[in-house]
């Protein structure tokens, strides 16, 4: 049988991210729904005539969205929390967009992280209440769509049941087979359509299964998929796995599905060892992630033939399919754009598109079975040429010791509570303020060379100044500057330090509507002159409060950028932490003396496997501790860390050793309150109050509820008040409205807690 190429999903944003762009104009009503739908139809369709005309043998449907793929799930089963049932919603597109928005009256669902990556989903709320139906069938929409307007055989794409009642939350533990149960129900309809509808294969996603999943708890798998074929024996399901080797593969490979995924480039060669000891059955097609869909570099055609070819050794009578290795919505999608990059560095990188021709030469390739071809040679020739350039370096040149500041917290504290003269529950911010259009603009135009640097700088301190009053005026205790001259909280500092290249229009999605461009790390990263000191000293030449300086922590900045791969992680880690430390030597130089570190993906990069976390974060922590370990003890060194299951972690977060942390939870706050119940924290602490992601506004009694629930486990002299995140992406009325409110519920709990009517 001919070998087929297949993605498991193609960037949604669009060439230049017009998917972006109509979603905000929906939102701020410059649109109607009607307008939206057909602009949405026609970016939909352009991305499928995009894979069609690149050749993708087995093209996926429905992993377009509006917003996030979980949501789709979530929503098309009448997941819909309680608090928005009574709301009056123009229409369905509404509701669902208040779930990942929230409205004046309910808060937005919570949103966390993809597994480890930099992709946020929308968290399943499973209520009590809960009625289970299927309100709308995306997957045989998408896919009727794509069957209509373009003749195309479609993939339909779903999350699977197992993975999205995982990612959900609002049961308890021994509720989950019954809701599994519940849900195996909805997906059999979902996929009885789809098989009526003439779905060759359906393409069910099931990453959870590469965590640590225990024996007890894959026999609930094995009882989903035998329960969920018996009700759908026609339908061809390709049970689709990524981002690391599965769990139980023995087991996996004898579920009753026509066939499975595996990653072959994140598998640290386990799923080859599992084949060679356990085969693969012959009525199963196997389709093998043999493409990077997570980073950007060019794959490496020769070794990845020797790969295929040992697999064929084995499996000589089998179906094979290539695909990439996970959805392609974590890279860019043309490197056509990227007219800036030097040449030796672009001769090693592939995005999207330039991802799908080399499937289609390894296709190729197996068909003539020959190293002749013209494009074979030229693509390994320029990746040479690429490795040649970039030449890796030793290990050595970067000390990897246990780093460790010089006093311990209570003397730091002592002295930094008698230097800044906080009051009780200190109010701050998390960094940034709202970007603008004419500061969006004046960027661009900056470095278009449209407009001067003379002009830039001085736009760029009007608003320090702006902000600065503003602060002033709502009377926060500790200052930022607000972080106007910067895209981005990783790109910027890839546009700083040595070893770093950035792109024009490397796009990715974060989250809804907020897309990035992370920096690629190509060769040693160093620190070349100061990066953040002008605006921040000038921010502090204003006030007499303290202002933050700012900084992205090195775990960050290698989460969340295009990582070099031959290197190990924590060698570039302390590559970037030593080059920090350098810009925190110039920051206290110029009396900057808060210095916040940020590293909320510190938590994202855990492994997915248990046995791995330990050595993760041993290097991850003592990468931020080398960034800070010269900070003077008058220093006070804050960090930020984005909600996730910080249970598991607690013990490495305190070992961060930070004089604050800022923790993003106010979605989920109660959740980390039971955290704190069970472990000690006994540094200074900011519990997010309010959830910055939606526009909503929440009140002072809100608010006031929040901090006094957290200090019920937690103690006041350590206590920070705080918005969950930064507030870039918010409007200034949404900002001054939502600070003024935490403002005032600051005071009222510290009038609370020193009132002599309260014990």
């Amino acid at each position: 049988m001919p070998i087929k190429t297949s993605i498991q999903g193609f960037p949604r944003i669009g060439e230049n991210r017009e998917w972006k762009r109509l979603l905000e104009f929906y939102w701020k009503n410059e649109i109607d729904g009607c307008t939206f739908e057909k602009e949405m139809k026609d970016i939909r369709l352009n991305l499928l005539q995009k894979q069609q005309n690149a050749g993708v043998g087995l093209i996926p449907t429905g992993d377009f969205t509006y917003y996030d793929h979980v949501l789709d799930t979530a929503y098309m089963f009448n997941l819909i929390p309680s608090r928005f049932q009574n709301e009056p919603f123009a229409s369905g597109r509404d509701l669902y967009f208040a779930l990942a928005r929230g409205t004046k009256h309910a808060e937005a669902c919570e949103m966390t992280k993809w597994f480890n990556t930099n992709y946020h989903y929308i968290v399943p709320e499973i209520e009590d209440t809960w009625i289970p139906k299927v309100l709308y069938n995306k997957p045989l929409a998408d896919y009727l769509e794509a069957k209509q307007e373009l003749g195309i055989q479609g993939k339909p794409v779903l999350i699977g049941p197992y993975s999205f009642l995982s990612l959900a939350k609002g049961y308890d533990d021994e509720q989950f087979e019954r809701y599994l149960d519940i849900l195996i129900s909805l997906y059999a309809k979902v996929i009885a359509e789809l098989t009526e509808a003439g779905a060759s294969y359906i393409q069910i996603d099931e990453p959870w299964l590469v965590h640590s999943i225990s024996d007890k708890d894959f026999q609930l798998v094995q009882a989903a998929y035998n329960k969920l074929t018996n009700l759908v024996p026609d339908a061809k399901l390709l049970l689709q796995t990524y981002f690391e080797s599965v769990s139980h593969y023995e087991k996996i490979i004898q579920l009753p599905v026509a066939g499975i995924g595996l990653d072959f480039v994140y598998d640290k060669g386990k799923h080859l060892s599992y084949i060679e000891q356990f085969g693969f059955p012959k009525d199963k097609v196997l389709a093998l992630g043999i493409i990077d869909g997570r980073n950007i570099w060019k794959t490496d055609l020769d070794k990845t033939w020797e790969l295929i070819r040992s697999i064929q050794t084995k499996l000589s009578d089998h179906t094979i399919w290539f695909q990439t290795s996970c959805s392609l919505l974590h890279v860019p999608m043309s490197l056509s754009y990227e007219t800036t990059l030097p040449k030796s560095l672009k001769e090693g990188l592939a995005f999207a598109e330039e991802k799908i021709e080399e499937l289609n030469l390894l296709k190729d390739h197996l068909t003539s079975n020959t190293h002749t071809s013209q494009q074979w040679e030229s693509h390994q020739s320029s990746l040479h040429s690429f490795k040649k350039a970039y030449q890796s370096t030793d290990e050595s040149v970067f000390p990897n010791y246990k780093a460790m500041r010089s006093q311990s917290f209570s003397e730091r504290n002592a002295l930094q509570k008698e230097k800044f003269q906080l009051p009780l529950l200190p109010t701050t911010t998390i960094g940034s303020f709202p970007q603008t259009l004419d500061m969006r603009r004046a960027r661009t135009a900056f470095r278009k060379g449209e407009q001067t640097q003379e002009k830039y700088d001085q736009l760029v301190k009007d608003k320090i100044k702006h902000w600065i009053d503003v602060q002033e005026e709502l009377d926060l205790d500790v200052f930022v500057h607000g972080e106007f001259e910067r895209n981005d909280m990783v790109e910027f500092f890839g546009e700083k330090l040595n070893g770093f290249a950035v792109t024009i229009n490397g796009w990715v999605q974060s989250y809804g509507s907020r897309c990035v461009k992370p920096p690629i790390i190509y060769s040693d990263v160093a620190f070349d002159e100061p990066m953040t000191v002008k605006e921040t000293a000038y921010a502090q030449s204003l006030t007499q409060k303290p202002v933050k300086g700012m900084l992205t922590g090195p775990v960050t900045i290698l989460n969340w950028s295009f990582e070099r791969t031959d290197l190990p992680k924590h060698v570039v880690a302390n590559q970037i932490a030593h080059s920090l430390t350098k810009e925190i030597e110039e920051l206290e130089q110029s009396e900057v003396e808060m210095i916040q570190v940020d590293e909320p993906a510190l938590r994202e990069g855990l492994p997915l496997k248990k046995e791995d976390h330990t050595a993760y974060l041993d290097w991850a922590v003592n990468a931020f501790r080398l960034t800070t370990e010269k900070v003077k003890p008058t220093t006070q060194v804050h960090t930020h860390m984005c909600y996730s299951e910080f249970h598991d972690i607690i013990d490495s977060i305190n070992a961060m050793d930070a004089d604050v942390i800022s923790i993003e939870t106010s979605s989920s706050h109660g959740e980390l309150i039971k955290i704190f119940e069970k472990h000690v924290y006994d540094k200074g602490i900011g519990l997010g109050v309010y959830d910055i992601h939606s526009p909503r506004i929440p009140t002072v009694e809100e608010m006031v509820d929040i901090i006094h629930e957290s200090l019920d486990t937690l103690p006041s002299s350590l206590f920070w008040v705080n918005p969950d995140c930064g507030l870039k992406t918010r409007t200034e009325e949404e900002t001054v409205s939502a600070l003024t409110n935490m403002v005032k519920a600051a005071r009222i709990a510290r009038n609370n807690l020193t009132s002599p009517l309260i014990k």
